[in-house]
């Protein structure tokens, strides 16, 4: 089988674990085959001495169309 790995980042006003959450959704709408998830960063906007907007970086793994499995 061969992975592909592609890193993007998602953005949530409410928490990092959703950043996560809309990155791999957001994602999945035009990529197939998600295998995993690999978070590798966290950061955040600050407005006035508050988080406004919470960032997560993330590599997306998904298996690569025609690949065999071992």
């Amino acid at each position: 089988m061969t992975v592909k790995v592609i890193e993007v980042v998602g953005e949530s006003r409410n928490s990092w674990q959703e950043a996560v959450e809309n990155a791999v959704r957001d994602a999945s709408k035009t990529i197939k085959n998600i295998t995993g998830v690999e978070v590798r960063n966290h950061t955040a906007n600050v407005e006035g001495g508050k988080i406004v907007e919470y960032k997560a970086d993330v590599a997306i793994a998904f298996k690569v169309d025609g690949t065999t499995e071992v």
